[in-house]
């Protein structure tokens, strides 16, 4: 487990604000970058280092955890205060982090399997409680670091060094898997977008809650291409299917396609034929029902051949496990007054031995 410190630059004030004329290259560690060339995790590195400086928050209170991954490596790169933590558990230490100073803008970076696997509780857990933080889910489906075996997202069938004839689990989709925790921010990007990317990062910031952000990331690698279908120009508008808070579902290369709700059932219509755009599925981030059905719409109807939804699929407002926690904490010291940590660890059960 490692702690890190921002560096101090030359020419820089103590006190270091976006006002302060920040770019992107303060918020870089000067660390040498060690991921695979054509990573994916470095436009990640990049888009973050990018809307830093735009977010209003001083550099003294930004935080980044990671577990253990590829992802992981983030805080190196960043010049924040960082910990390189434990495997799968970079949620549990970013609540303490969270529970003791709210005040600071606290990240989350992790994988598909760091988070999904040996931390699949751990991340349920914060999820629910709804800490005000920020979680970064590089999924590329399959494990990098570990030299590619598959991993909690791999589709079925992936060939890898630990499934030679195929992998016979069935993946997570992890925007489900936050939607069933109760999360109140869940959100899917892609690193070939820069652009959305940033807009994703940004509206993960503003939320208050448990951002949740699944970001497609190709590991060139040991799972190269996984995911060009939406990333790649010639198929991306065919494919991908990018929703925005009260517009129409639209997609298709010259925006010809939509989608419509036939009561709870989603279809795919061609615009202009029997449809018009009036006629479409219009996004509503706060309805969970309808959020549940865009991110598992493909699973239930593999038949209709569904675009991948990007965006942010849901939101909700709900109390911070922080302030609910200082709230009892003044409650109990108004009631009870402040208590005598000596005197709690010594406890009743205490004697003397004379001589």
């Amino acid at each position: 487990m490692k702690i890190k410190a921002p560096v101090k630059k030359s020419g820089q004030s103590n006190k270091i604000t976006n006002n302060n004329g920040l770019t992107a290259r303060d918020f870089a560690s000067g660390q040498e970058v060690r991921w695979c060339p054509g990573c994916g995790d470095y436009s990640i590195l990049k888009q973050m280092q990018t809307i830093l400086p735009q977010i209003g928050v001083e550099r003294k209170d930004v935080v980044f955890i990671s577990g253990i991954g590829c992802s992981s490596r983030f805080p190196y790169y960043m010049n924040t205060f960082g910990m390189h933590s434990i495997h799968g558990r970079a949620t549990a230490i970013a609540s303490g982090l969270k529970a003791t100073r709210p005040e600071l803008s606290v990240w989350i970076a992790t994988g598909d399997g760091d988070a999904l696997s040996i931390g699949g509780n751990h991340l349920a857990h914060l999820l629910r409680r709804n800490f005000d933080v920020n979680i970064l889910l590089f999924n590329n489906e399959i494990y990098g670091l570990t030299k590619g075996q598959y991993s909690p997202t791999s589709k079925m069938d992936t060939v890898t060094k630990s499934t030679p004839y195929g992998s016979i689990d069935h993946p997570f989709n992890p925007a489900k898997f936050a939607m069933g925790a109760d999360a109140t921010f869940v959100a899917r990007t892609m690193d070939r977008d820069p652009r959305h990317l940033q807009d994703m990062l940004k509206r993960a910031h503003r939320h208050k809650g448990t951002s949740f952000v699944e970001i497609y990331q190709n590991c060139n690698i040991f799972n190269d291409g996984a995911f060009f279908t939406f990333t790649e120009k010639g198929s991306k508008k065919q494919n991908a299917l990018f929703v925005e808070h009260g517009k129409p579902m639209i997609f298709g290369q010259e925006d010809e396609w939509g989608i419509r709700l036939d009561g709870s059932t989603p279809e795919v219509v061609k615009i202009g034929e029997d449809f018009s755009a009036d006629d479409l599925w219009v996004h509503d981030e706060k309805d969970a029902i309808k959020s549940e059905i865009l991110i598992r719409m493909e699973a239930m109807y593999p038949e209709k051949n569904f675009p991948r939804p990007f965006g942010v699929f849901h939101t909700a407002e709900r109390a911070l496990y922080e302030d609910l926690l200082q709230k009892q904490v003044d409650e109990s010291i108004a009631r009870m007054g402040r208590g005598d940590l000596d005197a709690l660890i010594a406890g009743n059960e205490t004697w003397e031995i004379a001589e």
